[in-house]
């Protein structure tokens, strides 16, 4: 993934502006190294599972492993935008997968990192509402869709029992 530099100095301002709190930030290739937030490159999954477990909330870019992984855990969440504009993504489908989430319970989502900052302040002074919780198994409307895409793409038609 690209670095996603204003997302790490945004956690990393809020934690020199909260220094009773203890905020944790993974910043893969990012060059800044926070000076105010505990940080690492990259979390083994045991200790990711184990630090989402651990918070009170949750921030993260718009990816669909984030937000699936957030959901998971039951914590709310406050998501910023990835902008191809800003060199921070390849693609625009951030602000799509974000249109998606915006209004559901316990999810909050921003373009902006100053916004962010306001919306870590409000989760810090009050308890979030966990997310919705998702199915771990397919929809019937979705499997006849993917169904019906299969079928129509491939020119087969699923077998029938007789």
């Amino acid at each position: 993934m690209l670095p996603f530099e204003r997302f790490v100095r945004a956690i990393d301002d809020w934690a020199a502006a909260n220094p009773g709190e203890r905020v944790l930030v993974q910043i893969g290739d990012t060059q800044f190294e926070p000076k105010h937030a505990d940080w690492c490159r990259i979390l083994p999954p045991a200790e990711y599972w184990k630090a989402l477990e651990e918070c009170r909330f949750f921030a993260a870019h718009v990816g669909m492993g984030s937000i699936l992984q957030g959901i998971e855990a039951r914590k709310p969440m406050l998501l910023l935008v990835r902008k191809p504009e800003l060199g921070e993504h390849t693609q625009d489908h951030q602000r799509a997968t974000a249109a998606k989430f915006v209004g559901r319970r316990g999810i909050q989502v921003t373009e902006d990192e100053a916004e962010l900052l306001s919306l870590m302040d409000e989760m810090s002074r009050r308890s979030g509402e966990a997310p919705d919780s998702v199915s771990a198994a397919a929809s019937p409307e979705l499997i006849g869709n993917v169904r019906n895409f299969l079928e129509r793409s491939t020119g087969r038609t699923r077998p029938t029992l007789s």
